[in-house]
């Protein structure tokens, strides 16, 4: 019996889609929980994760994971791949066969694994993105692609019941991504509320809009004591479930890889303006630029890096300090990471800072309700 009331242990959580483990961050520091197992199918990016999670095994491509096997853990979070639900890319939506139908794979993770809250991240395409997109009137060219590229392990949406009302099976309202996730939620007896967040909500120097769903396992609860009891107050080091005393020493690891979070959340909000310095070689970026290094406290990496004959290039280490991370985080040469790797890394992670916000601000709606 696992007792999510339990405050002799650390929460256990289950990180899906890992990437450099931003999400994870998050999720350790709001409810003072750790990590216990990982899946990424990217080998130089699993680099990354398993030098921050050292004691965390790669279970690896998720839909050859047999959940039957996997140790239980009480939180369960991940971001899909975003490629089809992305408003630059083809929208194709969660359909058998393409990346972002991998969502069906997460799915049958949570109805395996019950844990009591799971933690969604993607992007602001999965709100307008259909759940499938249809074949062309006439023309079934398009169905007849995307069924050729699908593999018999491909999992299908889950069945939704018909209902022309609500779930917008017309045509002129077709199901939307965020809406087949929710769905499938509902159907597996999580109750989920979604908030989107911008990256500059928390300081951030560019807009990097996000959809964070957090969803409770439908267990009666009278008191609202349950996991949400364990999120810890923003800047504060310490849980409200934990009558605030220090950290136990046996979460210390777990302290000091997300601990930094503290001190980015006690400076959000704050008003900073530029010095003559900063505004010389920031120009009208100054002020954005001010903001996010007085919320990281670290200063603003050279944002280019210049090769022969081939003009600047985005430097990696300035696009790690975007995304709110320690120097090196993703981007220290003992990963063997290309350049191209890292700036892939990093274009496709979650702002640590930004998720934290986003959890909080999930728990205060519980709360209140």
């Amino acid at each position: 019996m696992h007792d999510p009331h339990d405050r002799t242990r650390p929460l256990k959580v289950g990180s899906l889609f890992s990437g450099y483990g931003g999400l994870d961050l998050a999720v350790e520091y709001a409810l003072d929980a750790e990590t216990i197992w990982f899946s990424e199918n990217n080998p130089p990016i699993a680099r990354v994760f398993a030098h921050h999670w050292p004691d965390a095994p790669n279970l690896g491509d998720i839909t050859t994971i047999d959940w039957r096997a996997a140790e239980y853990v009480d939180v369960l979070c991940g971001g899909f791949p975003c490629q089809d639900v992305s408003t630059v890319g083809k929208r194709a939506g969660l359909a058998p066969g393409t990346r972002s139908g991998l969502w069906s794979h997460m799915a049958d993770a949570i109805d395996a694994l019950q844990p009591q809250l799971v933690v969604i991240e993607n992007v602001r395409g999965l709100l307008s993105a259909p759940a499938i997109r249809p074949p062309s009137e006439g023309n079934d060219d398009a169905q007849r692609n995307l069924d050729d590229h699908a593999t018999p392990g491909d999992a299908p949406l889950r069945h939704l019941e018909p209902d022309p009302w609500s779930l917008g099976d017309l045509a002129a309202r077709p199901l939307r991504a965020a809406g087949a996730v929710l769905g499938d939620l509902a159907d597996l007896r999580y109750d989920a509320q979604w908030i989107g967040l911008p990256a500059s909500f928390v300081g951030a120097p560019h807009h990097r809009f996000r959809i964070f769903i957090v969803a409770q396992h439908d267990v009666p609860d009278p008191a609202r004591n349950g996991l949400f009891s364990r999120w810890r107050e923003p800047g504060s080091g310490t849980g409200a479930a934990w009558d605030d005393r220090l950290v136990a020493p046996d979460h210390r690891p777990r302290l000091e890889r997300a601990g930094w979070l503290s001190e980015q959340m006690r400076r959000v909000g704050d008003l900073v303006d530029p010095d003559r310095r900063t505004v010389r070689r920031w120009g009208r970026y100054a002020r954005a630029i001010a903001q996010w290094e007085h919320v990281t406290g670290q200063d603003a990496p050279a944002p280019a890096l210049l090769n022969d004959g081939r003009g600047p290039r985005l430097a990696p280490a300035f696009v790690e300090w975007l995304m709110g991370l320690e120097p090196g985080w993703v981007t220290d040469p003992g990963y063997g990471l290309t350049q191209n790797q890292q700036i892939t890394a990093l274009g496709n992670g979650v702002l640590p800072l930004q998720a934290v916000t986003a959890l909080v601000k999930a728990v205060q709606r519980e709360q209140a309700a």
